[in-house]
C-alpha cells in the first residue's frame, strides 16, 4: 500500500517562510514526477511546483522566484521551501506522485493535505 504524507504546514505572517514536506512510503518501485498542488477555498485546485525524476523543474507564475521545490530519492521525500509567503499562498497544500509500485502500475497518488495560513 503506497501512501503520501504531508507535514510542515502552519500560520506564518505575511513576509514569512514555511517548508512543506512530504515523504512517500510502502511497496514504491519508482517515482517519476512529483510535486505540489494547492486549493483555495471557493477555487479549483492548482499546480504550485513539480519535480521529474531527472530534476526538471516547473512552477506557477505565482510562485516563481519564491518557492523552491526538491526531492530526496534516496527518502523517497519531496520538499516545498515557501519564501515571502502572501495571504494569497494561503490554502490546503496537497503532494502529488507518479509512482509504481513493486507490483503494480503507474499511478497517480495525493496526500491528505496541509493547511498553510499567511495572515497577519
Amino acid at each position: 500500500q503506497v501512501q503520501l504524507v504531508e507535514s510542515g504546514g502552519g500560520l506564518v505572517q505575511p513576509g514569512g517562510s514555511l517548508t512543506l514536506s512530504c515523504a512517500a512510503s510502502g511497496n514504491i518501485f519508482s517515482i517519476r514526477t512529483t510535486g505540489w498542488y494547492r486549493q483555495a477555498p471557493g477555487l479549483q485546485r492548482e499546480m504550485v511546483a513539480t519535480v521529474t525524476s531527472g530534476g526538471s523543474t516547473n512552477y506557477a507564475d505565482s510562485v516563481k522566484g519564491r518557492f523552491t521545490i526538491s526531492r530526496d530519492n534516496a527518502k523517497n521525500t519531496v520538499y516545498l521551501q515557501m519564501n515571502s509567503l502572501k495571504p494569497e499562498d494561503t490554502a490546503v497544500y496537497y503532494c502529488n506522485a507518479d509512482i509504481r509500485a513493486t507490483i503494480g502500475r503507474w499511478r497517480d497518488y495525493w496526500g491528505q493535505g496541509t493547511q498553510v495560513t499567511v495572515s497577519s
